[in-house]
């Protein structure tokens, strides 16, 4: 007799009590792999993203929203840093590595960045179709920014000011082109347009002289009566003026992490920021969200695996004199356990793949969600350990569930049992 499709047949008999089940433990599965996927992902891709850098400098304020402005790029900056005092910390002993940003632009929503070069090689970027920009206003784009406007090199585009595509005017007298497409990197860089500082200070510049112009014409006259002198005077008096958004900073020895950011948040008008710590502050917030969660699912499969005891239970009470006869068949106590059993073994199954499925349905929602947003994208993976342990313990609860419920098959007088039908 084959047990396998006669427990199969016993569980579809009861689709209500089937279907409460399957719910309960679907709703529990789905929460717990959705909550740890998304926290393990995010907080791999956040990692990954603030590797290169030890240290962010930048404007007065919130640490946290300038590591993530700044490094993440999804907030706004807390302001601008004088890039004659920034240029005093790249020559600090315990700097190796000092990286001036800029930006302040857009282009229909993707941030461009104003920085050096060497900002591409801490990301292994490289350049997948066309060249690097070598001069202001040749732009590098990434390649998630170049598929989603479909971007090519050659093409010719107008930034806007502000950081979002709804924000600001466009700086029509100074259109960008693009040099070159990034390969993919899995990081920032494939959500950003890339150029040099020039490009950011000029455009900006451009704008300023605009506006004084427009405020100035009554005094034309005198303005052509400035000496050549005054007008140099007047140029390194903007070279001194010049700002930049942050300065991304990498230490030769761990001295710097202890000393550097200290002597910055209390003898300057920046501030330092540590990425790590600020990532870590961030996860850990995350992280408390996560356990209330999994505190929340591990709940609800408790509930589910009482509601598959109360399911067989109801099952092997209402089919006593089907089993009664079964063993006038010759089938063994044992059998009929493990028909029980199998019953069990069954609807958790079906229930935790069911749930699986939904908790990476979710992870898949959630990077369209945050890609759309914060061009982070997730990844939709198999299994892995902590989700197996929790299959096997999801297992163990219905086995324990299975064995209390059958314990009156141990019970069954087979006799009294057919006499009564």
């Amino acid at each position: 007799m084959r047990l396998g499709y006669l427990a199969y047949r016993n569980m579809v008999s009861k689709p209500l009590n089937l279907l409460l089940s399957l719910m309960l433990l679907m709703l529990s599965v789905s929460l717990v792999t959705f909550a740890l996927q998304l926290g393990k992902q995010l907080g791999g891709e956040l990692n990954k993203n603030i590797a290169p850098y030890d240290m962010v400098v930048g404007a007065k304020g919130s640490p946290l929203q300038l590591v993530l402005s700044s490094v993440l790029h999804i907030d706004v900056p807390t302001g601008n840093i004088p890039l004659r005092e920034a240029s005093e910390i790249q020559k600090h002993p315990f700097v190796k590595i000092a990286l001036p940003v800029c930006y302040g632009d857009n282009y229909k929503g993707y941030r461009i960045l104003g920085t050096k070069p060497e900002y591409l090689d801490h990301y292994a970027a490289t350049v997948g179709e066309g060249n690097m920009y070598h001069r202001s206003f040749e732009v590098v784009a990434g390649r998630a920014v170049a598929q989603k406007l479909e971007l090519k090199v050659g093409d010719v585009f107008t930034s806007a000011h502000g950081l979002a595509s709804a924000n600001g005017e466009a700086h029509d007298g100074h259109p960008y082109i693009v040099t070159g497409i990034l390969n993919p990197t899995g990081t920032v860089v494939d959500q950003l347009l890339i150029t040099d500082l020039e490009s950011i200070w000029e455009s900006h510049e451009h704008e300023k002289d605009h506006d004084e112009a427009s405020h100035g014409g009554d005094h034309e006259e005198e303005a052509h009566d400035h000496s050549e002198e005054h007008a140099h005077a007047h140029e390194e008096e903007h070279e001194d003026e010049k700002e930049i958004t942050s300065l991304l900073v990498k230490f030769k020895n761990p001295l710097g992490v202890v000393q550097l950011p200290r002597y910055i948040n209390e003898n300057t008008s920046m501030q330092a920021a540590l990425p790590s710590y600020e990532v870590q502050r961030l996860t850990g917030l995350l992280g408390s969200g996560v356990r209330t969660l999994n505190g929340i699912a591990f709940a609800i499969l408790l509930v589910s695996g009482f509601s598959i005891f109360i399911s067989l239970l109801k099952t092997i009470r209402e089919r006593r004199q089907e089993l009664a006869l079964l063993r006038t068949y010759g089938l063994r106590i044992r059998q009929l356990l493990w028909l029980a059993l199998l019953e069990g073994l069954f609807m958790t199954m079906i229930g935790f793949v069911s749930g699986w499925t939904l908790g990476r349905l979710g992870i898949w929602m959630a990077s369209s969600y945050m890609q759309n947003s914060y061009g982070y994208r997730l990844q939709i993976m198999w299994p892995d350990t902590v989700e197996w342990l929790l299959f096997g313990i999801t297992l163990m609860i219905a086995v324990i569930a299975t064995m209390f419920a059958s314990r009156s098959i141990f019970n069954l007088n087979v006799a009294k049992t057919l006499s009564d039908a």
